[in-house]
């Protein structure tokens, strides 16, 4: 295999990915080929490259010198022969799978017979691309994230005949681009896309059974650490990109249903309502800026008394002091009077459920979820039955102390505990298959979709025989087997060991 210090590397394709490729392949040193079989696309590409690199000398972020250098190793193809000296070619064009096949037969009649190849899909089998290649074994996924210079994740994907020393090759060269590369196995969604459906897949679950509207979902997220709610999110990428890949990865994995589409994305991406790009999609945008009203005032008439059920750990301590802050008389009784507003806090269980267990009049029952503790944000919801008034005292209750109040209907798990436990389910099973290490999760999926901590750090810091007891309540309500826990939550949660632990 070539040494790092003397690829030049040829990219194939000159929209935004792959000129974001070239733009990291020339700041890094190496010597670049751009190609496009649109010529007016490699122009425009150089030109950006170009100014991005000025750009980024101005700033301050790259010498004058080294701008200078960089541009002038970027070098612009007119005929795909130009790419013959290339020591790594990596392809960046439209995820059609006969396209790329065709597209890399051509480049291996061209390059070098140690000429690396690599791909930068996001969704189509590396082992499928490969098969049409002549030697398959020097030939991998390269799967960088949009904007390349910024996102510095690069995914490494090994096809079945892959050899190691083509992982090991273009692992360095990741390195010497500035960024963290990962080694993945192939596989439906790779490790990013596949991690980040527990986070998308349920929050759409939630809007389909009138739970919550998209706004709520969203805010209750911001409020759990997310620095984007799943619906703002999905407006940023388009559904037109979204929607593709929650059925690429389900039929990937032949319908395993945790990884089941809504159809209400699909609906909305025949309706061409994708988001910012077509001007509207979750939410209106006014000159790109999102418009959201403001949230209703909370009520102000709060319950005479209130009853708090028995809660984990300390949460009924936290319920039984905003129940003091607000100056609402408590009714200590072992059961509560006529009169009272009872408070519960289930984990994982939905109202109904705890008013029945409990032997509560499901009329004067509200939820509270303290699964994080009470914060800023509070989420409640109420049986089919809560009498309004009841249901408005919990408001202001909840809200006496100037927290936002997030009001919901009766679901197993509230917001933000069955999306927790679905995104760490989703983790453990990518670690379960072995399609990438335990730390190599936690640390592709900070990098890349921004969760403020990797899922199974996340996981063990909720607590794994929490996470277990959502999906297990979860499974009880729906017997749906999208909850199902991977065995790798169930062993470590029993076992009482970190998630991130790896068998001897």
């Amino acid at each position: 295999m070539t040494s790092s210090s003397t690829v030049s590397i040829g990219v194939v394709g000159a929209g935004a990915m792959g000129r974001g490729i070239a733009q990291v392949a020339v700041a890094a040193g190496y010597r670049t080929i751009l190609y496009d079989v649109d010529t007016e696309q490699v122009r425009a590409a150089y030109d950006f490259i170009s100014r991005m690199l000025r750009r980024a000398a101005e700033k301050g972020s790259m010498s004058v010198t080294a701008a200078s250098t960089a541009i002038a190793n970027l070098h612009r193809a007119s005929d795909l022969s130009d790419l013959a000296t290339c020591s790594l070619v990596i392809e960046a064009i439209v995820e059609k799978l006969d396209i790329k096949q065709e597209l890399f037969a051509r480049i291996e009649s061209v390059v070098s017979v140690d000429c690396v190849l690599a791909s930068n899909t996001s969704s189509l089998s590396v082992t499928a691309i490969a098969a049409a290649c002549a030697k398959p074994e020097r030939m991998a996924g390269f799967h960088f994230f949009i904007p390349v210079p910024l996102m510095k994740l690069v995914e490494v994907i090994d096809g079945v005949r892959t050899s190691q020393a083509t992982v090991d090759f273009l692992m360095q060269v990741a390195a010497r681009m500035g960024h963290t590369a990962v080694k993945v196995s192939d596989s439906p969604g790779f490790l990013v896309n596949h991690a980040g459906r527990g986070y998308i897949t349920e929050s759409l679950a939630i809007l389909g059974e009138s739970i919550a509207a998209p706004y709520d979902i969203d805010r209750v997220m911001n409020a759990a650490g997310f620095r984007m709610g799943p619906f703002t999110l999905m407006d940023l990428t388009g559904l037109d990109i979204t929607h593709p890949a929650l059925e690429s990865v389900f039929s990937g994995f032949y319908g395993d249903p945790r990884f089941l589409p809504s159809p209400i994305t699909r609906r909305r991406v025949q309706a061409g309502i994708l988001g910012r790009k077509s001007g509207g999609g979750w939410y209106s945008y006014d000159d790109n800026q999102q418009m959201i009203a403001d949230e209703p005032a909370a009520p102000t008439a709060l319950p005479t008394s209130v009853w708090v059920a028995a809660a984990e750990e300390n949460r009924r301590e936290e319920l039984l002091a905003a129940v003091a802050a607000a100056g609402v008389g408590l009714d200590d009784a072992p059961q509560p009077s006529s009169e009272s507003l009872c408070l519960v806090a289930p984990l994982g269980h939905d109202a109904t459920t705890s008013a029945l267990e409990l032997g509560l009049d499901a009329q004067r029952v509200v939820a509270v979820d303290t699964f994080m503790g009470l914060g800023a944000r509070r989420t409640m919801m109420t049986t089919p039955v809560t009498d309004p008034a009841m249901r408005d005292g919990a408001h202001a209750l909840l809200a006496a102390t100037g927290a936002k109040v997030t009001v919901i209907k009766d679901s197993p798990g509230f917001i933000a505990p069955r999306i927790l436990a679905m995104v760490v389910n989703t983790a453990c099973g990518i670690a379960q298959m072995g399609i990438a290490s335990p730390a190599d999760i936690d640390l592709a999926v900070s990098l890349a979709l921004g969760y403020p901590n990797g899922p199974l750090v996340w996981g063990d810091a909720l607590g794994p025989t929490r996470v277990l007891a959502i999906l297990d309540a979860l499974y009880a309500v729906y017997r749906d087997p999208r909850y199902r826990p991977v065995p790798w939550l169930t062993r470590r949660a029993k076992l009482g060991v970190s998630l991130l632990t790896t068998p001897c």
